[in-house]
């Protein structure tokens, strides 16, 4: 694999050319474009399929989302075009599937689009480090995304620093989790019930959108947002083919089976096990697993068939 490292066009991230692909998969997953995570990713994402990849991620080893631009996708498009790219796709996990489904609905250019456990409103922006004792806490008057400048209207938390992060600690011990704010954002949509503005556009994307969550999610209400989105489009007019993927044991991890082996080859089920659920079905989250790399397999061989 060749790795380059782009800081100067207009976003952060890293490259991963593979000879004679017309196809990208522009992928944000893991805390850094070139954690472990995401070198992980590349790997199994270019033995299964033969696909170039893009990295991308906030900032250097930061998973902050604090007015970050919707822009830095396109000018990702930009320089993929530039190196003879022909199809592009994007894949987002947690905030980065919320942030997968507003770029897609910004770029028709993204023709295949896989967001997993997202939501379907733009968040409210929250950095992470230390700060207090906590390693979490929202943004003051920040959203999550920006475009032309501007903030995109967003669902406030309902609790701001220090409380937000005691909170996530609070509900994460009750749970046995390793983190969890299920109840947070349940009360920050009971407190501010969502505007259309502070929705996502889903029906303005292009190409196969895949939607994948599990009801066991301790972050959020995914499956409830992923009913959502498929009410919205069912309701006004869209060129996407919607698949969702709803899994009752998968936690919020909900990668493919062959991707998690990658990184971990032994014990690939200590992803899952970081969250209570994962303990208490191990079988029933591997077979989730199992189920969503076909389902993900299905989607990017048809995309990559499709004329060009």
């Amino acid at each position: 694999m060749e790795k380059i490292k782009e800081t100067q066009k207009g976003f952060y991230g890293c490259y991963w050319p593979l000879e004679g692909s017309t196809c990208a998969i522009i992928a944000m997953l893991g805390d850094d474009c070139e954690d472990y995570m995401a070198k992980m990713a590349v790997k199994w994402m270019q033995k299964k399929y033969g696909v170039s990849m893009l990295t991308l991620s906030p900032g250097h080893k930061d998973y902050s989302h604090h007015n970050l631009p919707v822009e830095r996708i396109g000018a990702a498009i930009t320089y993929l075009k530039e190196r003879d790219i022909k199809k592009i796709a994007i894949a987002g996990a947690s905030t980065t599937g919320m942030y997968a489904l507003i770029a897609a609905s910004y770029y028709p250019e993204i023709t295949l689009t896989i967001a997993m456990t997202p939501a379907d409103f733009v968040m409210e922006g929250f950095y992470q480090g230390k700060r207090d004792g906590q390693t979490e806490w929202p943004g003051e008057g920040e959203s999550s995304v920006s475009w032309q400048g501007k903030p995109l209207p967003y669902l406030p938390y309902a609790y701001r620093h220090p409380e937000y992060g005691r909170k996530m600690k609070e509900e994460a011990k009750h749970g046995k989790d390793m983190i969890a704010s299920l109840d947070i954002f349940r009360e920050s949509e009971a407190a501010h019930p969502i505007r259309e503005e502070e929705y996502i556009k889903v029906e303005r994307i292009k190409g196969k959108l895949l939607l994948i969550g599990a009801k066991d999610d301790v972050l959020w209400d995914t499956v409830k947002y992923i009913r959502r989105m498929e009410a919205r489009l069912a309701a006004r007019e869209h060129t996407c083919e919607v698949e969702s993927y709803i899994y009752e044991h998968a936690t919020h991890f909900v990668f493919p089976e062959g991707m998690v082996k990658t990184m971990l080859p032994v014990g690939g089920d200590l992803i899952t096990r970081v969250f209570a659920a994962g303990r208490k079905y191990p079988k029933e989250c591997k077979a989730a697993r199992v189920d969503i790399e076909r389902r993900i397999t299905g989607a990017i061989n048809e995309w990559m068939r499709e004329e060009k």
